[in-house]
């Protein structure tokens, strides 16, 4: 895949950007390719896969799940064993 780098981007835009990226769940990176397959193509990208299985709970009332605390800060994995 071929990489694109904007420059120049307004602050306000960028800010926007991320603030949007946040509610969607996406990178900053995947928020722009989702909007340029729009801008381009004239079409929304094809759901992700969490988005198709909110959908599915949605059909018999959804799903309440508690969010766990987090006790520590999130650490890299190791994958050195």
């Amino acid at each position: 895949m071929a990489t694109l780098m904007i420059r120049d981007l307004d602050d306000d835009v960028k800010a926007r950007l991320r603030v949007q990226a946040a509610e969607n769940g996406r990178s900053m990176e995947a928020e722009a390719r989702a909007l340029l397959a729009v801008g381009v193509n004239g079409r929304r990208p094809s759901r992700g896969l969490g988005s198709f299985i909110r959908d599915q709970f949605a059909e018999i009332g959804g799903v309440d799940l508690e969010t766990p605390v987090r006790d520590e800060p999130a650490r890299a994995a190791d994958f050195s064993a």
